[in-house]
């Protein structure tokens, strides 16, 4: 069976990648950290802008623009140095990622809102207690102001689909974030 081609064309993509069996790919603070500075060197080199993201125990999520460089590319990188690392720094070997990284272009404003809401709810499905900012390794609290964000993330550029004045658009943003995922969004999700 081939591998389906994904489209990897300029725009919005929700990207996901899971630990090899959905095992642990972040142990300690420190791991995260290293991450967020890899995403940060690799968004760079490639031409990416982060709107959102969310770092669970064994897996993660990027709401990302891509430009004319792509995206496998720089995911292959994000993914392979980072699992380079850990793995150096953990004493262990083998595959820290499972299968390949799962996306979706984000092809109209109502499915580039819906994967925000979705990254940023994240841990509340999980079973997490607390409001969407108390979350600290989503973007959430650094787009609104109340924290810095642990990557270099586009604040600016996902406000702007909100509302033109920072108070209002921000108000919009957490009225969207607090909504419901539809039902449609979930249903393709990575393994």
């Amino acid at each position: 069976m081939s591998t389906q081609l994904r489209d990897e064309s300029s725009g919005y993509h929700h990207v996901v990648t899971r630990g090899n069996n959905k095992r642990t790919i972040y142990t300690e603070d420190r791991d995260r950290w290293f991450f967020c500075l890899t995403v940060d060197r690799i968004a760079k080199k490639f031409g990416w802008t982060v709107l959102a993201y969310c770092l669970m125990d064994n897996h993660y999520h990027l709401v990302i623009g891509v430009g004319e460089r792509g995206l496998s590319d720089g995911m292959c990188e994000l993914n392979t140095g980072y699992a380079v690392w850990f793995n150096q720094e953990h004493g262990r070997v083998n595959h820290l990622f499972g299968k390949r990284f799962w996306n979706r272009r984000l092809r109209t404003e109502a499915s580039l809102f819906n994967a925000i809401r979705y990254v940023i709810q994240n841990p509340r499905r999980a079973g997490a207690p607390g409001s969407l900012e108390s979350h600290a390794w989503t973007s959430y609290a650094a787009t609104i102001g109340l924290a810095f964000a642990e990557m270099k993330l586009a604040r600016d550029e996902l406000l702007a689909f909100f509302g033109n004045s920072p108070a209002y658009a921000i108000e919009r943003f957490r009225a969207v974030c607090n909504e419901p995922v539809p039902h449609k969004h979930v249903g393709r999700q990575p393994p």
